[in-house]
């Protein structure tokens, strides 16, 4: 959530950040604007009827004390406590009407974030070349069939379209990586959690995807109570609420944890050559990454986050690409974002494993997660995420950039000692 105090004193700037997203939402700035004024106003005017009730209250047991009769300052103290809570009741209805307002805005992209939608993207740098091949090319859906890898008809029979199914080294690979990926965050001091799929409102709300993005996720109702659930669209969702309505104590920051969970995606692939096989589904694994900093550290937090991602990909000796997102195409809640892209050789183009992500105090407005700095001020915490890996896509990368011309598939050296072999045959 956005600052109030920002967008009061700076409203124009607000407005020229969020057009860098692509989006026009000058007239919501200027609502929240004159709501927020109204507020104030009707603020004023409800103390100056509090401070007169409380000089009126003293007044009343030194009247009664002399003699006097109080029933006429009595009777206008009555109207007052009625004028004063018709105006807290202005006031809650002003406030609640900012509130929805302010959830409506989406986090502001840093002022080196490029303006524009993904085109405007740009390429940071790679890593390894191309892979070549001097025989007929497979591509990622052929060759984890033909080595029962993955079963796509089964997998689409029991759980419908978007769905696949592991199965023998194609299950050993996919728990390799995952055993890898949680045993380096692991040596790198990061805490392993493992949260709840199942999540209340309330989580998605302080992420950022509500109440904006509410229809796109899958929903769980209890039959038998009001009790409404959904499932997580990503481990980030759980860890970032970790702390809400907490103070952390500053000498705890940055807090760094993992996570490992399956990720509930209501959007899947299309029938597009791009997004055959499993590089889109409903459900796919991840190990997720986030770190809580000070509000001032949190850019030194980001750049570990990157660099462990890539370093991930670089041990598995994958061809990939580090691009840097433009404004439009970051998440309503993040301010900057890199994607780290790998190639996928069949299609002769880049997909993206991870997104490293700073929300800055986005997040933690809406979740109330705070700590005391060193100037003995409370400051909101600053939240990051990373993918560390989503395992869908880099299956695919591994089949095809270490395919051999008999169909079989090297095995990444680092993932031997979990998988026990170094090449993967036709059984």
């Amino acid at each position: 959530m956005i600052d109030i105090k920002y967008l009061r004193e700076k409203p124009d700037e607000v407005k020229a950040k969020i057009k860098k997203r692509e989006m026009n939402l000058d007239s919501v700035v200027d609502e929240i604007l004159a709501v927020d004024a109204q507020k104030r106003e009707q603020m004023g005017i409800v103390e100056a009827m509090k401070a007169e009730q409380n000089a009126a209250s003293k007044q009343i047991p030194q009247i009664k004390k002399a003699g006097g009769d109080a029933s006429e300052i009595m009777a206008k103290m009555k109207e007052l406590v009625a004028k004063i809570k018709e105006g807290d009741s202005v006031i809650s209805e002003l406030d609640n009407k900012q509130q929805t307002l302010l959830l409506s805005l989406p986090n502001l992209p840093d002022d080196d974030v490029c303006a524009g939608g993904k085109e405007q993207n740009e390429p940071v740098r790679y890593f390894g070349e191309k892979p070549s091949f001097i025989f007929p090319l497979k591509d990622h859906v052929e060759l984890c069939e033909s080595l029962g890898m993955i079963d796509y008809q089964r997998g689409a029979k029991i759980g419908g379209a978007g769905s696949w199914l592991y199965r023998g080294w194609g299950a050993r690979m996919e728990w390799a990586l995952l055993n890898f990926f949680i045993n380096e965050h692991i040596k790198d001091g990061f805490e392993f959690i493992l949260p709840p799929h199942m999540l209340g409102y309330q989580c998605g709300y302080v992420a950022g995807q509500f109440p904006k993005f509410e229809d796109e996720v899958y929903w769980i109702a209890n039959p038998t109570s009001n009790d409404k659930k959904f499932m997580l669209p990503t481990a980030e969702t759980a860890l970032v609420n970790l702390h809400r309505d907490e103070i952390i104590p500053i000498e705890e920051l940055p807090k760094k944890y993992i996570a490992y969970t399956p990720c509930y995606r209501r959007e899947a692939g299309s029938y597009r050559s791009e997004e055959r096989g499993m590089i889109r589904g409903h459900q796919f694994n991840k190990v997720e990454m986030v770190q809580y900093t000070e509000d001032d550290k949190s850019d030194i937090a980001f750049e570990e986050l990157v660099e462990k991602a890539e370093r991930l990909v670089r041990e598995l000796g994958l061809h990939y690409r580090l691009s840097k997102l433009a404004a439009g195409d970051c998440s309503f809640s993040m301010a900057r974002t890199y994607d780290i892209e790998v190639w996928i050789p069949s299609m002769e183009i880049y997909k993206e494993v991870s997104s490293a992500s700073n929300a800055r105090d986005y997040q933690a407005r809406r979740g109330n997660v705070r700590y005391r700095g060193e100037d003995k001020k409370m400051h909101f915490a600053h939240t990051l995420n990373a993918s560390g890996l989503a395992t869908s896509r880099v299956i695919p990368a591994i089949v095809e950039q270490y395919q051999n011309e008999d169909g079989s598939v090297t095995v990444p050296e680092v993932l031997r000692p979990y998988m026990g072999i170094d090449v993967i045959k036709k059984p």
